[in-house]
């Protein structure tokens, strides 16, 4: 896997965690809204999306390709993109050392999946459905991962915001 992707899937976690750890467990659980996600809600949908990218990218090594404009789709904030039942975080409470740790553990696994894989290029001839983008090639998986936790990193600081505001 190319070192430009591995940089933004470091870059943007250390920013996650950044945003996740200088707050209180109160209000890293508070909502700003009954209806809205908690900040911790959002970093548990988070550590699901990779899971579920990392099962993604695996069963997709048996597919075809089909390329997409991610990063178009997943920074326009002002399209909401309505998450699937598996990767809808908990209720909570929740707690920050807890979630970074899964956050970790996540990230390890796929890491370690990754450097398993011998010729990477397969990543750019395989595909697999994707419930927000459709037929993704299995390198913008990789792609969607990073972006769609800066996605929520700006929604995290807008909760923050929220919450001071009360």
């Amino acid at each position: 896997m190319n070192q430009l992707v591995n940089g933004h899937l470091e870059k943007t976690r250390k920013d996650l965690v950044k945003e996740m750890t200088s707050l209180s467990e109160a209000q890293f659980n508070s909502k700003a809204d009954v209806y809205k996600w908690s900040i911790a809600q959002v970093c548990h949908h988070l550590v699901l999306v990779e899971k579920a990218s990392l099962k993604a990218i695996t069963w997709g090594l048996k597919g075809s390709n089909s390329r997409k404009n991610v990063p178009l789709v997943l920074l326009d904030r002002t399209k909401k993109i309505i998450a699937p039942k598996i990767v809808e975080p908990d209720k909570g409470p929740f707690e920050v050392e807890q979630v970074v740790n899964w956050l970790n553990d996540s990230r390890e696994k796929l890491m370690n999946f990754l450097s398993t894989i011998e010729d990477k290029s397969i990543l750019a001839e395989k595909s697999m459905k994707h419930p927000a983008l459709g037929e993704l090639p299995l390198d913008q998986w990789i792609e969607q991962i990073y972006l769609h936790e800066q996605r929520h990193i700006e929604q995290i600081k807008e909760i923050k915001l929220l919450l001071d505001a009360r």
